[in-house]
């Protein structure tokens, strides 16, 4: 380990017993449990709100997640001699979820519920509005998706000898851009009509990578991109990824809907947002913008078989999407 990061530890009321690289930063074995060390960024408001909206969950109910711990002078930063800053917090010694699993699957949906409960019952404070805060609406993103994909097709048009990633986006353009634009048209008037949930706390980045199977409990971790917004999001995200892994199927779907219900009521506005969100085909546009801002002379054959893969899924896509409505 080096000078910089045994300076840092040394500024905290800790015993380190050892120290390994993890995760992009330092892993640390102490006798006040697991802890990890990383460089930070960002601002201390930023900090700030987290640390006080931790508080307030440990507080309202029971949650595992990654709270940061103060240093031997009461603050959330520490600073070494060269002027790098970084943060400790609590970490955990297990795995990600499983999304082939999907026990562990519905297990971390029914703690999303249990995390979005106990966030809806925190009063979000003027005092929080940062810019870090503010994150961009769905329909916003998704007109500035649709944009991308527009200016990539026009791109590959006016190539004369295409490759085989470019021929497969020209077969299959229309039908995703069709629902694309479906999608935000439904979106922007959905929420112009003011049909929306309520904005509460979110995650903001909730997947596979941010929940962590304990052998008692799962922990959700990483709340760097915590944000006031649509919850029904942070739902989403974590229910499309697994979807995607069962090949779209459609009693996994119920069941984990049904799964974060038994905890947290899903509106019929929650289900109107969460079809939109689904029907915008997001993984489509992924591809499409890789490519499109990558080196277009060679693309990796597992993205030409991503976009297939999109085209046999497509019926049972659609499937589970008019369940949603």
């Amino acid at each position: 380990m080096n000078e910089k990061y045994t300076e840092v530890l040394s500024q905290y009321e800790l015993e380190i017993l050892d120290v390994k690289r993890g995760r992009g930063a330092w892993l640390c074995e102490t006798n006040k449990g697991l802890k990890l060390l990383r460089e930070y960024k960002g601002t201390l408001k930023r900090l700030e709100f987290e640390d006080e909206v931790f508080s307030q969950m440990e507080e309202a109910g029971h949650v595992c997640v990654d709270r940061y711990v103060r240093n031997k002078e009461g603050e959330l930063l520490s600073i070494a001699d060269d002027g790098t800053r970084f943060i400790v917090k609590d970490w955990y010694a297990d795995r990600e979820c499983n999304l082939k699993d999907s026990k562990e699957v519905l297990c971390a949906i029914e703690r999303i519920a249990c995390l979005h409960r106990i966030l809806r019952g925190i009063e979000f404070k003027e005092e929080w509005n940062l810019g870090s805060i503010l994150v961009q609406k769905p329909a916003e993103e998704m007109e500035r998706h649709n944009k991308e994909l527009v200016r990539a097709r026009s791109f590959i048009r006016n190539k004369r000898k295409k490759s085989e990633f470019e021929l497969c986006v020209m077969g299959n353009y229309d039908v995703f851009y069709e629902q694309a634009m479906e999608a935000c048209k439904g979106m922007a008037g959905f929420m112009e009509n003011g049909e929306t949930e309520k904005e509460y706390l979110c995650h903001g980045d909730l997947n596979q990578h941010h929940i962590l199977m304990c052998p008692h409990d799962v922990a959700i971790v990483e709340f760097n991109r915590m944000h006031k917004g649509m919850q029904m999001e942070d739902l989403y995200h974590f229910m499309r990824k697994a979807m995607e892994k069962h090949d779209w199927n459609l009693k996994l779907g119920m069941a984990m809907l049904e799964t974060y219900s038994n905890v947290l009521s899903i509106s019929a506005a929650d289900r109107t947002c969460l079809y939109y969100l689904f029907l915008y085909p997001e993984k489509y546009w992924k591809q499409i913008n890789f490519y499109y801002n990558a080196n277009k002379a060679w693309i990796p054959s597992r993205n030409i078989e991503k976009l297939k893969d999109l085209e046999i899924q497509e019926s049972v896509r659609n499937t589970f999407l008019s369940r949603l409505k």
